[in-house]
């Protein structure tokens, strides 16, 4: 199965356009607070910082506060601060994860970690999740406070799991499923659940909320995974094969390990212990996550859980925003195709 969620679609082209335009004004003011709140006297701070958050990400986790926020009609400004809390966060888990990772490559730049060193990076790291937690108390809400600082620990307890994993290549589907989710969904799912908490829209909402962002998260890793056996550097902002050579075990390792022959397992074991991590090596561990299946699994899966992304807003009235938020879950599965 390779057709694409979009493809049922009507034909159209999946795309972040309509949710960067909706959220093109708040974008503004959340930028404005990321940009004041990255300064220090200690000159090396916002250097560093600023190397990653002006890096060319797409700023996906508050933009879909902010999109939360429009779904709801809310008209105050109280989101902003908390969205560039959100991406304060998610920068620093990247500060880590390449320290962590010994990654060459972010966002199609080198990692701040090879041009500054392990140290400042992580302790860059610990000042924009200080610079969050900042923003957080701000606001004043406990609530908020509880989902963004629950955000951090499950993320943290997800990196840790996923260590502990590595290059673990009997580790389960399930196992895998309750790393990303808490690891990378956890962030959306806080990044969406904290408008309906401002706008005091009510439980039901915040929950649908959550769903769609935690699912959408969920989508958003495992085409990553995919797209690590079946795109290039310049698609990805990282390098083909990165998580080949880390012997980090992602769902389409797991799939096609299960599915080979006792030869493919030997393979997989000898690769995810970095005893195969060659370009031939690459090409065979590419060319069996194909040939099982696996990598059309994947796809499939996340394809599953941007479904149910898109579910979770029909509590909402159809509108601008609600078209948004669905093309956002239809580009997270089309992107790199």
């Amino acid at each position: 199965m390779t057709a694409t969620l979009h493809q049922l679609n009507a034909g159209q082209e999946p795309s972040l356009d309509p949710i960067m335009a909706l959220t093109a004004e708040g974008m503004n003011a959340v930028n404005a607070v990321i940009l004041e709140r990255m300064q220090s006297k200690v000159a090396m701070i916002p250097e560093l910082a600023g190397h990653l958050i002006a890096g060319g990400g797409k700023r996906m986790r508050p933009m879909l506060t902010l999109a939360s926020a429009c779904l709801l009609d809310y008209p105050g400004t109280r989101h902003h601060k908390l969205a560039a809390a959100v991406e304060f966060i998610h920068t620093a888990t990247l500060l880590h994860d390449d320290v962590v990772d010994g990654s060459d490559m972010r966002r199609g730049k080198r990692a701040a970690n090879l041009i500054w060193g392990n140290p400042a990076s992580v302790l860059v790291g610990d000042f924009l999740f200080s610079r969050a937690f900042e923003l957080m108390v701000e606001d004043g809400s406990l609530k908020v406070l509880r989902i963004l600082s629950n955000a951090s620990a499950v993320i943290a307890e997800g990196e840790v799991d996923q260590l502990t994993a590595q290059r673990q290549v009997e580790t389960s589907e399930d196992h895998y499923l309750q790393i990303i989710n808490a690891k990378t969904a956890q962030l959306f799912a806080a990044a969406c659940r904290i408008s309906p908490v401002v706008a005091e829209a009510g439980e039901a909402a915040e929950e649908a909320l959550e769903a769609y962002g935690r699912n959408l998260g969920i989508a958003f890793q495992l085409v990553d995974d995919a797209i690590d056996y079946a795109s290039d550097t310049a698609t990805m902002g990282k390098g083909r094969g990165d998580d080949f050579r880390d012997g980090k075990v992602t769902l389409p390792v797991i799939l096609a390990y299960a599915r080979g022959s006792q030869e493919d397992r030997r393979f997989w074991t000898a690769a995810m212990l970095g005893e195969r991590a060659s370009d031939q090596d690459l090409a065979t561990a590419t060319r069996l996550i194909h040939s099982t299946g696996a990598l059309d699994d994947t796809m499939e899966r996340a394809r599953f859980y941007a479904r149910r992304a898109m579910d979770a807003l029909a509590l909402f009235p159809a509108g601008r925003a609600r078209t948004a938020m669905t093309q956002a879950a239809e580009f997270a599965v089309s992107r790199a195709y």
